[in-house]
């Protein structure tokens, strides 16, 4: 199946719709399976590989994914991140915004991007080679990175960062083009490590969020620098009803654009036919709170609607179920 997706990936239509995650898809049934706590997982290259190897080795899922939150290149660029020590199952966040508005950002990149190797990104990078030994002949391997607006949201005071948005728009957009720069090396510095695919997590740019305007405006030209830059193939993943924004996802240039649930799955195939289309099962409802039948149907409707690859709409709830990923590889 790993070659069938590589395949896919580089744009060869397969028969039957592959399933796979280009997201974070770790379980607490694999986490314990491998005697790992959630919040070690993050800052031990060894600990990762294993927490993001343990769906592949228990449910068949022929993926794993690094890193296993979204903030390193927050962290290397000096925001102070929060493992949530206390907490069994619990993503990290960010304790507090390194920046107060995107002018100061703006005054940072005028030094240089020295952060571009501090932090975590080198124990990612260590993490896929250790994933790439284990199980990198069954199964491929994801590195996955924030969206370039993602990125700002968490890095800069968001409240400063929005009146910029409205006052100072050349600003907004230039620190998107640095961050693009930024993260370009970050996801070549991961395939270079291994990785077979890149996934842009741009949850905080999706234009369900901010608005099919400002998405084209601000995200739209930041992404596609970035698909740009970034070595193929490139999975662009949004969360929300993109629905009246599906022609503007498709100039990013990405290989394949991954949807989530509340996107009429027939609309985005008639609005995306060049491009490889990835989804949509919703990850609470029917993934983590539904039983294998439910989720057997979810994916029959997936790929009747023309799916390519059948994907979770967004990264797995830790408490799923490992019947139900195997019902959705199955």
């Amino acid at each position: 199946m790993r070659e069938k997706i590589l395949d896919l990936l580089a744009g060869k239509k397969m028969e039957s719709a592959p399933a796979f995650s280009g997201l974070i898809h770790i379980t607490a049934e694999g986490l314990q399976s491998e005697g790992l706590t959630f919040h070690e997982v993050h800052k031990d290259a060894g600990r990762m590989a294993k927490a993001a190897a343990s769906t592949f080795k228990l449910s068949g899922l022929p993926s794993a994914v690094v890193p296993l939150d979204l903030y390193v290149e927050a962290e290397a660029l000096g925001v102070q991140i929060n493992f949530r020590e206390n907490g069994e199952f619990e993503f990290p966040q960010v304790s507090k915004a390194k920046f107060a508005s995107v002018k100061e950002l703006a005054a940072e990149f005028d030094k240089g991007m020295e952060n571009l190797r501090t932090g975590r990104i080198q124990l990612v990078c260590e993490a896929i080679r250790l994933l790439k030994t284990d199980i990198g002949d069954q199964a491929v391997i994801g590195g996955m990175i924030p969206g370039p607006y993602t990125l700002l949201l968490v890095i800069v005071e968001p409240g400063k960062m929005f009146l910029e948005m409205k006052k100072e728009p050349q600003i907004i957009q230039d620190a998107l083009l640095h961050l693009s720069s930024f993260l370009a090396q970050v996801g070549a510095d991961y395939r270079e490590a291994g990785a077979d695919f890149i996934t842009i997590h741009d949850m905080g740019g999706s234009p369900a969020f901010i608005g099919p305007a400002r998405y084209e405006q601000f995200v739209l030209p930041a992404e596609k620098s970035l698909i740009e830059k970034l070595p193929k193939p490139r999975v662009l993943s949004v969360c929300g009803n993109v629905s009246k924004s599906l022609h503007l996802l498709a100039e990013t240039g990405a290989d394949a654009i991954s949807i989530d649930q509340t996107v009429d799955l027939a609309t985005a195939r008639l609005a995306l036919k060049d491009t490889l289309l990835f989804g949509n099962l919703d990850p609470v409802q029917t993934l983590w709170q539904g039983d294998p039948a439910g989720v057997r149907e979810a994916v029959i409707s997936a790929k009747e609607a023309g799916v390519d690859a059948i994907w979770p709409g967004c990264d797995l709830v830790p408490q799923t179920p490992i019947q139900n990923i195997k019902s959705m590889n199955e």
